[in-house]
């Protein structure tokens, strides 16, 4: 495609120039091409350097391209479908969880989880981590947090660490009997180390989505999974479920 000139438009010029950008990456480039500096881009568009950066985040936003660090901005994989909810409740770990355990460590959790678990000042729980990937792209992470009175039988012969530990204390916890849950979905901006596990700089847009598990007339654990933003897009519908969507013909807003 040759130089395109932008000419006066109603709305903003960066937005006019997104529209420009987001055909020429349907039509020259593909997944995971670097595009050009900002300085030959600029030229090539004939608009302001500021211009095109807000053109660039806007497209960032939408899932179209990724900031890699030390490599440049590269055009995005398509986006795939990832369900969050379920059509029926169910524990953490269970034979059709598409969620990978990946550590697990005893430790006090942030006051606001401590409050939801009713545990003791400084009481420590079972914190499981664990990772979900669709279409080989990690798209999410999770903290589980399990009080030790919800898995009383688990002991530290079973499993001393790691992966399995993560394992046994979902075993443990499928012991109990569920008797129901809820979910809450908020805006956040990833933290540090969700921001390095999820490839993204720190602060960057990020889903939360926090389940809340109930047995025996209390919460028995406490979910927060954080999901990228940027490639992500909610529907709600009839059913109780929340699905997340990665599909470039229907951009997150």
């Amino acid at each position: 495609m040759g130089t395109t000139q932008l000419e006066s438009v109603p709305e903003p010029k960066y937005w006019h120039l997104k529209t420009v950008l987001s055909e020429a990456l349907d039509s020259e480039f593909s997944v995971g091409e670097i595009l050009p500096n900002e300085r030959d881009l600029a030229a090539r568009f004939g608009v302001a350097r500021a211009t095109l950066r807000q053109a660039l985040e806007q497209l960032e936003l939408e899932g179209r391209l990724q900031r890699r660090r030390g490599v440049g901005t590269t055009v995005a994989p398509p986006r795939v479908g990832v369900a969050v909810g379920t059509r029926r409740h169910v524990w953490p770990g269970a034979a059709d969880d598409a969620w990978q355990p990946v550590d697990c460590v005893q430790a006090a959790p942030p006051a606001a989880v401590a409050a939801a678990l009713e545990t003791g000042a400084g009481e420590t729980v079972h914190t499981v981590r664990r990772s979900r990937t669709s279409h080989g792209q990690l798209v999410a992470t999770e903290l589980l947090y399990v009080p030790a009175a919800s898995v009383p039988d688990l002991t530290a012969i079973d499993a001393p660490n790691g992966p399995a530990r993560a394992r046994a204390v979902l075993r443990e916890l499928q012991r109990l009997e569920l008797e129901g849950q809820d979910r809450a979905v908020e805006l956040g901006s990833a933290r540090a180390d969700d921001a390095k596990d999820l490839d993204r700089l720190p602060g960057a847009p990020v889903l939360v989505v926090t389940t809340r598990f109930h047995a025996e007339g209390r919460t028995a654990a406490l979910s927060v999974a954080t999901y990228r933003a940027d490639t992500c897009r909610l529907t709600f519908g009839d059913s109780p479920d929340v699905e997340i969507h990665h599909d470039p013909e229907q951009r997150a807003s």
